[in-house]
């Protein structure tokens, strides 16, 4: 991949004199779902998949961007000067955010860059394409300028990103996962306070399938930050009844105990969800930890039935994906993963069984919903580094 990326450079650029070649990964969420803006647990896997990067400095404060993913657009230009966020930039908000972003941190950038990205994670999957970018472009910088920033400070500047340059109000996750991948572990990470252990993932004779339903959808206009203010309200109507910091911060037994303090029967269903896929989180690792990889699927499988019926962000793509997943042969779990509305499921499947997963889900998925789901048989990888 870096001798195409190379030659693809050249021919946009001119040259490749002084360039660098980068990867980051994109990631898959095993289980804890829309619990990482909740205070709550996750445990996400960087994958092999993912973004590559081509950059070199500028002597001037140009921006030039290209990607092979979109080359229809040609080479889009911009400036250090003017790093605002706009809808005609497209996909350069997301690189351009890291930037401004190192600036909001004190970090100046004394010049311009020639960037060239390929992503081989599918576009709009869920797979967290926009996160890798990021990831990326932080790597990128403190590549260059020696700027003195963990992996784990390329996360959260990335997250920062997100968040006020962007205008998606994402939690850690996403950045996490990339920046702090390790091959063949999961991360489990508390979101309230960022403490976080590798896990092993041992699945011997079955392996991690990801289908993604090519239903496009984006972060920012989908209900993500209705969800998010849900659950903030019904956080703030269970503190005048409990003393809590998050929603993270209740068990099952505690929720039961103060959910009427919640006005709204929605609210109250979100909240449910946050609570109840935080301990399934905290459970599902513990089970891993036994090598009941079982247990671990009947986990998966109860984490999309909440956040079907409780959370109600799947729809029928995604709930026909983990219902054909679910009456296959040789598949231990298999659930949503990312925000929803479109987007990826995550399966175990027995390695003797995935091809025929792949055609009955597949031929299923097709007659129903009228168009192809893609699947991807992954591999836990590392964080971002330099090729």
């Amino acid at each position: 991949m870096k001798e195409t990326i190379l030659k693809r450079f050249t021919e946009v650029f001119g040259d490749a004199e002084g360039v660098k070649v980068y990867f980051a990964p994109g990631r898959v969420n095993l289980i804890g779902e829309h619990t990482d803006y909740n205070g709550g647990h996750v445990f996400p896997c960087a994958l092999t998949i993912g973004t590559y990067g081509a950059a070199r400095r500028r002597t001037d404060n140009k921006l030039c961007f290209y990607s092979m993913n979109f080359e229809k657009l040609g080479v889009i230009t911009s400036s250090m000067d003017e790093l605002t966020a706009s809808k005609e930039a497209g996909w350069t908000n997301y690189p351009k955010g890291v930037m401004w972003a190192f600036g909001e941190k004190g970090l100046k950038i004394p010049c311009g860059m020639d960037l060239m990205l390929y992503g081989n994670i599918p576009n709009g999957s869920g797979l967290s394409s926009s996160a890798s970018v990021e990831v990326l472009t932080g790597y990128i910088l403190r590549d260059f300028y020696g700027f003195d920033v963990s992996n784990q400070d390329l996360a959260l500047i990335g997250q920062y990103a997100e968040n006020n340059f962007n205008k998606v109000n994402c939690g850690i996750m996403d950045q996490f996962a990339i920046a702090m991948g390790k091959k063949d572990h999961a991360i489990f990470l508390d979101t309230a306070d960022l403490s976080y252990t590798y896990a092993p993932i041992a699945l011997e004779g079955a392996k991690i399938v990801i289908a993604c339903s090519n239903k496009k959808r984006g972060l920012g206009d989908s209900k993500y930050n209705e969800r998010r203010s849900e659950c903030e309200k019904a956080l703030a109507e269970l503190q005048e009844k409990v003393e809590i910091k998050s929603l993270g911060d209740l068990d099952e037994e505690a929720f039961e105990k103060y959910q009427s303090a919640i006005g709204d029967e929605v609210r109250r269903k979100r909240a449910r969800h946050a609570v109840y896929e935080n301990q399934r989180t905290i459970r599902a690792v513990e089970a891993l930890q036994k090598n009941d990889v079982i247990q671990f699927g009947q986990l998966m499988n109860a984490s999309h039935v909440s956040l079907r019926d409780d959370y109600e962000v799947t729809g029928i793509e995604l709930d026909t994906l983990v219902e054909e997943a679910w009456k296959a042969e040789g598949v231990i779990g298999s659930r949503m993963t990312g925000a929803g509305f479109g987007g990826c499921t995550v399966s175990i499947v027995k390695d003797a069984f995935i091809d025929a997963f792949i055609e009955r889900v597949g031929t299923a998925y097709q007659n129903k919903i009228g168009y192809q789901a893609d699947f991807y048989v992954v591999e836990i990888g590392d964080g971002p580094r330099a090729l």
